[in-house]
């Protein structure tokens, strides 16, 4: 597990074995079973999670009771209700696991620390924010420009794998279409 988190990080900045021991330090390795939480909305959210093995899903529950898929989270992608992390207030959303899953589990004080223990660990998170606002201003643009079919295509296309973990079901809610609808885009 150790080396899958030093090669993730290394694609961004390089670490000496020392830098790592140092990062390695500030995190908690986790396992999590299928329908297990690891973030219940109303709760405090300790942790920021780096997926080494799994899957999850990240879940707004509106006033009405009906469940929105925010996103889905697999091997090397980071996951949490981001605005309470970072906010340190109650999570709104509710973090699950599709799969059993491992993860590096950073707290709020940890990544503090670690960031200002070493500038590279500023710069590798700097650069993964950039890349989750890039990938959240694209799935926002995608739901106003393209319609199902097209939102269908370009998902089939990023995360080809997602169509044989997740059912069929959860993809159509996260696609903002019913499951027939899926069913149907699924076949034409």
């Amino acid at each position: 597990m150790q080396a899958i988190l030093r090669e993730h990080i290394e694609k961004i900045v390089p670490l000496t074995d020392d830098e790592f021991t140092f990062v390695l330090s500030h995190f908690t390795a986790k396992s999590y079973k299928k329908r297990e939480s690891l973030i219940r909305e109303g709760e405090s959210v300790k942790y920021a999670y780096f997926v080494v093995s799994g899957l999850l899903k990240l879940v707004y529950n509106d006033t009405s009771g009906r469940e929105h898929i925010v996103s889905f989270a697999m091997e090397d992608w980071w996951e949490s209700d981001f605005q309470a992390y970072y906010t340190q207030t109650k999570a709104s959303m509710s973090l699950q696991c599709l799969e059993d899953t491992e993860v590096f589990c950073l707290s709020f004080e940890d990544y503090r620390k670690l960031c200002s223990g070493l500038q590279k660990m500023e710069h590798f998170f700097l650069e993964k924010a950039i890349g989750g606002h890039i990938g959240s201003q694209q799935r926002i643009l995608s739901f106003i420009t393209a319609n199902a079919k097209e939102r269908y295509e370009q998902l089939l296309k990023r995360y080809p794998s997602l169509f044989q973990r997740v059912p069929k079901a959860l993809l159509a809610s996260y696609l903002g279409v019913s499951r027939e609808t899926l069913s149907r885009l699924g076949r034409s």
